[in-house]
């Protein structure tokens, strides 16, 4: 079997850490004994940079985008960064400025910017011709003169990684069709197919609602090849492969890079706030608590199913006298929970261990509960949308179980409501709902939760 290739998501992050380096060694280079704290002065330019990338989406570089896109992503990225740093001297009595050493300055981050951006994307280009690595499977719903123009274009560009593994249509047949619409779901999910291109002339409303969903429970990416159709509830944007326009999908916030980035480091503050000013002191007095009441371990570990259902190690206080049903979620009255576990699971007490698994990156503050995987198994393919929440990490509390939504599962719709919410988090993110949540969250402890128990 050939390898695939799937380190793409790496590269972004490398490209990040790249320019920050290059900023970081210019500084030492122009400015070392003109500026007296240059840790502040630094820290200082990596704010400036990274908000300035973000607002003009410096590092939305794809495998499609042109050099000349490239040109002029730097040109204004530069710029803008020139009068971040010009900015900080008016106000700073710790520095000496000098035109000249701006001057040198930004052009020397430029150039370099320049070099290795320009390096890592023919390089990409390359790799993928040379070695067929870097690639994505690629499969397009209708036998259209679009859709042929487009698989014309996967393989004449063969540095854009494209391998096109088949069309499927329902109004055509023949030895160019490799399926039904009804083959496409298997066929999917069996080849390891990472983009589906649709013909939007070719698929019903219902059907179109449907393949969505599947894209959305499967974590591939759904593009539409444009004509009269209309996509509701949905924002769409427009790409162009050389002259061949693509709509896709907007992928949430939660999918940028900088706001990944914003999200773990308020995770990181938020979690070292907890761990010094409350689990500091909190640990020692319930652990004699625990210990005093029934025999065991103070801390309670599971695994649970996390980012990309990749397994890792829950962390909570043990609430529970030592038993061998651990897949099985508490429910009223429970006999296994001690005295002390009915306060703590009623306060959510039990969940600030947790705040270490955001320390460690298993976890982030507000998102997504992990669920037993029990229930992941039971659900997973039962109610819509269920696995979407894997597509980013779970979170000690969420606006599901703000909403009233925590607890014991009873019936489906159960599972249903806290997967719409947890949902409607994911694709309508933002900061100021992260701190809504905590802020209810809070408030939720000293009212008390009649489903926490």
């Amino acid at each position: 079997m050939t390898v695939t290739g799937r380190y793409s998501k790496y590269i972004r992050p490398i490209s990040i850490l790249i320019d920050l380096a290059v900023i970081t060694a210019v500084n030492f280079f122009v400015f070392k004994g003109l500026v007296s704290n240059m840790l502040f002065f630094i820290f200082y330019q990596y704010i400036g940079w990274g908000l300035l990338a973000f607002s003009i989406q410096f590092y939305e570089v794809y495998r499609f985008t042109t050099p000349i896109e490239i040109a002029s992503k730097i040109l204004r990225q530069g710029i803008l960064f020139l009068l971040v740093v010009i900015a900080f001297f008016p106000f700073s009595r710790m520095t000496v400025f000098r035109e000249s050493s701006i001057i040198m300055f930004i052009s020397l981050v430029l150039m370099l910017v320049f070099i290795f951006k320009f390096s890592l994307f023919f390089y990409l280009k390359e790799y993928r011709i040379i070695t067929g690595s870097n690639y994505r499977n690629a499969i397009i719903i209708g036998f259209t003169p679009e859709a042929i123009r487009l698989k014309n274009l996967f393989e004449i560009r063969k540095d854009y990684g494209y391998r096109f593994l088949g069309y499927f249509s329902d109004k055509k047949a023949g030895i160019d069709i490799t399926g039904k619409l009804t083959d496409l779901k298997p066929f999917v999910i069996e080849n390891a197919v990472d983009e589906i291109y649709c013909s939007l002339n070719e698929v019903s409303n219902s059907y179109l609602k449907d393949l969505i969903e599947f894209a959305d429970e499967n974590k591939k990416t759904i593009k539409f090849i444009p004509d009269t159709k209309e996509i509701f509830s949905k924002n769409l944007k427009i790409d162009y492969y050389d002259f061949f326009p693509v709509l896709s999908l907007k992928q949430t916030m939660l999918n940028e890079p900088a706001i990944q980035l914003l999200k773990r480091s308020f995770d990181v503050f938020f979690s070292i706030l907890i761990i010094v000013f409350v689990l500091s002191w909190l640990v020692p007095l319930l652990a004699i608590l625990i210990k005093l009441e029934s025999k065991g371990p103070v801390f309670f570990k599971q695994g649970r199913p996390g980012l990309g259902e990749n397994e890792f190690v829950c962390y909570k206080f043990r609430s529970m006298r030592i038993n061998k049903t651990t897949e099985k979620e508490a429910s009223k009255n429970d006999p296994r929970v001690t005295v002390i576990g009915r306060f703590i699971r009623k306060t959510s007490i039990d969940e600030l261990p947790q705040f270490i698994n955001v320390l460690k990156g298993d976890m982030s503050v507000v998102g997504p509960r992990p669920h037993l995987w029990s229930q992941n198994k039971e659900y997973g393919n039962r109610v819509k949308k269920y696995m979407v929440r894997h597509c980013v990490k779970p979170g000690i509390t969420g606006l599901a179980q703000v909403s009233g939504f925590r607890g014991e599962i009873t019936i489906e719709r159960d599972m249903i409501n806290r997967i719409k919410f947890d949902v409607f988090y994911i694709e309508n993110w933002s900061l100021i709902l992260d701190l809504k949540i905590i802020f209810q969250t809070v408030i939720n402890i000293f009212k008390g939760d009649k489903k926490a128990y």
